[in-house]
């Protein structure tokens, strides 16, 4: 017999689930497949997700994993082939010398992220996270029983980090630093010059002050400057920085599952014992695909790269176009996040940026993220992870729609 504790026969959830909301991505993406069921021409321009296949190479070492019987349970941490490809790839692209045992292999670089803040995060302890930033950062530090405090940026200052307000946001209970690199949902890329004026802050006057580099956009980068993270530009920062990737951004392999983070080993190892306790590991064959993609060349990486550049320009160009619309050029991933705020003040039918992602729901039939999910009021964030014929049809419908 099974008996539900409530009160008034009413079920009652933890306080910790009500901390949370769901995420704004998932939620116009629902609202618009929803409407796509019911025969609606919608294109969607939400989701983070490559529209590319993966690669050949990498689902024939699927394939072959699959033939091989490797279908079995892993280390928790990762087979010990992935994690020497990711040890391979950090000492190769990213000129960093790691051990197994400060490597985890976990499903999805949003699983590590998550691990690592209940690992670091308790009650009463503040995370610094600049603006704009990646919906599910704010909500994943409030469930760890932490503080998410916002450093300002501003569209105008093309969302550079202020020192004097990196300094200011610094308390007692500083625990971590989050760091997205080029972020999602921007296309900010922290360049070396600024990732030393960070670097330079912490080291001086905050020693116990964590950091999280979460370079998941790493291969989508068109920046002049080769891509740095903060461990590149300050080496000193190693043991206390934890960096986080995955492949499925680069390599267009959302669905496979695979992210990992390299860090203080102390930190790894209690990651690992969250993960035991929770999915255990990684799918063995999302694993052998993940290893063939970091070991072998990527042949398709600068293709796909070179065209996401290429949506970018159209989409920039089209988007200055309609009055009261800003729209400035990345410096990589595959999303651009223009401000309508002059669109939107001239504008009585509007309030805000969500009356605005919801007008161009309805209307237009084109589903975007309002700025406001990332912490940037008055934005939209577009995904031009789409073909360029729907991206071409979905621009052109915004444009008349707001015209």
């Amino acid at each position: 017999m099974i008996r539900y504790y409530n009160q008034g026969n009413k079920l009652t959830f933890s306080n910790r689930i009500k901390l949370i909301k769901p995420s704004s991505t998932m939620a116009l993406t629902s609202k618009a497949n929803e409407m796509r069921q019911n025969g609606e021409d919608v294109l969607v321009l939400t989701v983070g997700e490559p529209d590319f296949d993966t690669p050949d190479y990498i689902k024939n070492a699927a394939k072959d994993a699959i033939d091989a019987g490797l279908t079995k349970y892993t280390s928790v941490d990762g087979t010990p082939e992935l994690k020497k490809a990711i040890i391979g790839k950090f000492e190769r692209e990213n000129n960093l010398s790691y051990q197994p045992d400060e490597i985890i292999v976990s499903a999805g670089c949003k699983q590590s992220i998550f691990n690592m803040l209940q690992v670091l995060i308790d009650e009463g302890d503040e995370v610094l996270i600049p603006e704009p930033y990646w919906v599910s950062y704010a909500d994943m530090v409030i469930y760890a029983g932490g503080s998410p405090i916002m450093l300002h940026t501003s569209y105008e200052e093309n969302f550079d980090i202020s020192m004097i307000e990196l300094e200011s946001k610094i308390s007692d209970n500083t625990k971590l630093l989050m760091i997205n690199s080029p972020n999602n949902p921007s296309g900010k890329y922290f360049d070396r010059k600024t990732l030393e004026s960070v670097a330079d802050v912490l080291q001086r006057y905050h020693e116990n002050i964590y950091i999280s580099s979460d370079d998941i956009y790493e291969h989508i980068h068109w920046h002049q400057e080769k891509f740095h993270n903060i461990v590149n530009v300050c080496p000193d920062l190693k043991d206390r920085t934890i960096v986080l990737n995955g492949v499925s951004k680069a390599y267009s392999m959302t669905g496979w599952r695979i992210g990992y983070a390299a860090g203080n080993a102390d930190i790894i190892k209690r990651m690992k014992t969250l993960q035991s306790q929770s999915t255990s590991c990684a799918s063995s064959i999302s694993q052998a695909a993940a290893c063939a993609a970091l070991t072998f060349e990527c042949k398709e990486l600068p293709q796909m790269k070179a065209e996401y550049k290429k949506r970018h320009d159209f989409v920039v160009e089209h988007l200055n176009k309609i009055n009261g619309v800003l729209c400035k050029e990345t410096d990589g991933t595959f999303y651009v996040f223009p401000s309508f705020k002059d669109y939107i003040e001239n504008n009585e039918s509007l309030k805000d940026d969500k009356d605005l992602a919801m007008f161009l729901l309805n209307e237009a039939k084109v589903a975007v993220v309002p700025g406001s999910a990332f912490g940037l009021d008055g934005h939209i964030r577009l995904s031009i992870a789409i073909d360029m014929k729907s991206l071409e049809t979905a621009i052109s419908r915004i444009t008349s729609i707001l015209s």
